[in-house]
């Protein structure tokens, strides 16, 4: 019999950094994946904004909702035992004040999230850091790309190359530690920075597009089990084919129902066959 795993908690981010032990991270968006993905073992789930590319279909994350999120996190609550859950700020629902990133961040907080997530490490992001944590609400920063920078950035672009933007990540990493995160994932950086950043940091790296030096890595689930045929982020690995796996298996329905072979009685019920005469008498009476 498997030994039951113990509930990840805010601390054992600590404590694996701190054992040189691994985090393992991986988004989900819906119950049924939270479910396997939890059961698979991963220390944290990230019910990440995301949802708005991969799951809804936007051209990036800036149209997701605080409704949209809310939705898919209650959904995500559900399917989870063990892992961190952490739900990801959207755009515009931490930025304009301090008092409204406290309200939705204590919406998620309702919702079953045990952190949140938010982007950006400049002064006024770390005011709304250090006021989420002095209310009891652990945070993750994201720095890197950002996606909700990405007009700024003017695209999908690795951050971090030039010395002057990599000191700047280094400083943004340590004020967001000192105001209170117990992690941040870096996003699309130099895997010599990510090393960097994370050896100056007594809380955890965790990685994405970032290299092998974080303390742990985090990868959007559908991106790993090859929910999309044909196409992969660089920093993606594809662990299944799952989205060939799907269309293979629905193309065979379709072509089974199209020629009769499926249902079969095999699919069916029947009634019992003294029912079924009393219901041909009635027939016959009407």
């Amino acid at each position: 019999m498997t030994a039951q795993r113990k509930k990840v908690r805010v601390q054992t981010f600590l404590e694996k950094k701190q054992a040189g032990e691994k985090i393992v991270a991986v988004t989900a968006y819906d119950y049924p994946t939270a479910l396997l993905v939890d059961e698979a073992g991963v220390d944290m789930v990230l019910v990440g904004d995301s949802v708005g590319n991969v799951v809804l279909g936007y051209d990036n994350t800036l149209p997701v909702t605080m409704d949209e999120m809310r939705h898919h996190l209650r959904a995500v609550r559900r399917g989870i035992k063990t892992a961190l859950l952490v739900a990801d700020m959207p755009f515009l629902s931490y930025q304009s004040s301090v008092a409204q990133a406290i309200e939705n961040a204590g919406l998620f907080i309702k919702d079953g999230a045990e952190a949140v997530k938010l982007e950006g490490g400049t002064p006024p992001i770390i005011q709304v850091v250090r006021a989420l944590v002095d209310v009891g609400i652990p945070v993750v920063g994201h720095l890197g790309f950002t996606p909700q920078w990405i007009h700024q950035f003017g695209g999908i672009r690795v951050r971090g190359r030039r010395s002057d933007e990599a000191k700047r990540l280094v400083d943004m990493a340590l004020a967001l530690q000192d105001a209170g995160c117990f992690a941040v994932v870096l996003e699309l950086v130099p895997e010599d920075l990510a090393a960097i950043i994370t050896e100056k940091l007594s809380i955890p790296t965790i990685g994405i597009g970032a290299g092998p030096h974080c303390d742990g890595q985090i990868l959007v689930l559908h991106d790993l089990i090859g929910m999309f045929p044909g196409w992969s982020p660089r920093h993606a690995k594809r662990y299944a084919e799952v989205g060939e796996l799907i269309r293979h298996a629905v193309e065979t329905y379709a072509q089974e129902v199209r020629e009769g072979k499926f249902p079969t009685s095999e699919h069916a019920t029947k009634m019992p066959p003294e029912e079924l005469e009393r219901l041909k008498q009635l027939l016959q009476r009407s």
